[in-house]
């Protein structure tokens, strides 16, 4: 004798599975604040590193090119802020 296909099940009522989402942001108020002060930092670095314009344009002042504000200064603070961008980053919200 043969055998009877099995029934078809009823694909009308579909179970839906309902996910859980977390809506907790990753980062704590203390990171934020720390994020934009590192950014204030390295704006800051960036202004500092662009200096003014010479006076007379036909000559070239070496003090104006290369003074320590845009060769020391400067790069030491944008690479302070970046620092404080990773430690903000890195910083378990509290």
């Amino acid at each position: 004798m043969a055998e009877k296909p099995a029934p078809k099940k009823n694909t009308s009522s579909k179970s839906v599975r309902h996910q859980v989402v977390d809506h907790t942001p990753i980062f704590g108020r203390i990171n934020l604040i720390l994020m934009v002060v590192g950014a204030a930092i390295i704006a800051l670095g960036m202004f500092l590193m662009a200096g003014g314009k010479n006076a007379d344009p036909n000559t070239f002042d070496y003090k104006e090119v290369y003074s320590n504000t845009r060769i020391v200064v400067a790069p030491l603070l944008i690479v302070l802020g970046l620092g404080v961008e990773v430690f903000a980053i890195f910083k378990k919200k509290g």
